[in-house]
């Protein structure tokens, strides 16, 4: 009996550390777990919602919201054309030519599932800009690179997507602000967090932009407006009229078409010298490095307030000008 104790006692005591081993395993992994849950996520402090200055009052806060949804729907649609179709789409072929597709669909992609915290759409007219006739809007350039200005104009102007191929509406005879989509894609494009200073104006006018496409030009790809008249013409013709759209103009012979009265208005300001856009009937914008572009009748005011001269020279227009970086002053 003493023999069987004694067994007994020596296996309890040969079984003690594998207890303590096994407990001081589970301690280990409890704790291991309680810092993993404390790790911060890959993506902590991601802004998915375009921040809306406090100057904005209820009203203005509901449009510029909606437009800007608006704008992440057109954006969306005219990525999933592309990754449907690649770039052998009519549409596509249209605008871009056989450039590939990976550029337009990363300038879509930014738009609707980018970073947007450092963007900001506000009411106040800090740079008091929005007096002059036709502004609807202006980019605050160097006075806040992330700041873009609403302007009351919109707010009477604009259209929705809902009323697309209508009340006249063509893609080739419109400005491309007619809609709050397209119009705050093009000043999402402005901003640095959203266009990188990458994408920018080039054509200015829907005849250039086929024309480029016919060149093979590269920079239609991150070009802000023909980026516009794609996601527009995209959207019309499949979702707004399937199959139908509201293309207006002529992909064949296009060339004699730009010669027509009916695009005279657009393409007749887009050559004009800066000093011809104080009387333009145009909205004009301008960017930080003091030139002017004008889009036709009533497109966007891209205007820097750091640009006190250019702004001079605009400011009796009824029109939206603003600057390429080159110097060259767009009024379309």
């Amino acid at each position: 009996m003493l023999k069987a104790l004694l067994v007994a006692t020596a296996a309890t005591v040969l079984a003690a550390p594998a207890s303590v081993s096994l407990q001081t395993r589970q301690d280990t992994d409890n704790h291991t777990e309680h810092e993993h849950n404390t790790t911060a996520a890959w993506d902590e402090g991601a802004v998915s919602l375009y921040p809306i200055h406090e100057s904005c009052n209820v009203t203005q806060r509901a449009q510029i919201a909606a437009g800007l949804n608006e704008t992440i729907l057109l954006a969306e649609h005219a990525k999933e054309h592309v990754l449907r179709w690649g770039n052998s789409s009519d549409l596509y072929q249209k605008y871009f030519g056989d450039l590939p597709p990976y550029e337009v669909m990363g300038a879509f992609d930014i738009i609707v599932h980018g970073d947007k915290g450092n963007v900001l759409f506000r009411c106040d007219d800090p740079d008091d800009n929005c007096h002059q006739d036709g502004w609807a809007g202006h980019w605050r350039g160097e006075n806040a690179t992330g700041e873009t200005v609403i302007c009351p104009l919109s707010y009477e102007s604009r259209r929705w997507l809902v009323q697309m191929c209508g009340l006249g509406y063509t893609v080739a005879e419109s400005p491309t602000n007619t809609f709050w989509a397209s119009d705050l894609l093009h000043r999402l494009y402005h901003m640095p967090a959203i266009g990188y200073g990458y994408i920018e104006h080039w054509v200015e006018t829907y005849e250039d932009a086929l024309t480029f496409a016919e060149n093979g030009t590269t920079t239609n790809t991150h070009d802000s407006d023909v980026l516009q008249y794609f996601a527009l013409d995209a959207y019309a013709m499949d979702i707004a009229a399937p199959g139908e759209g509201c293309s207006g103009g002529s992909m064949e012979g296009h060339e004699e078409e730009s010669d027509s009265p009916s695009t005279t208005s657009a393409s007749a300001t887009a050559s004009q010298a800066p000093s011809q856009t104080s009387s333009a009937a145009a909205e004009c914008h301008t960017y930080s490095d003091g030139n002017v572009h004008c889009d036709a009748e009533d497109e966007d005011s891209e205007a820097s307030a750091t640009t006190t001269q250019a702004a001079s020279q605009t400011s009796s227009a009824a029109a939206e000008c603003h600057t390429h970086s080159d110097g060259t002053e767009h009024c379309s």
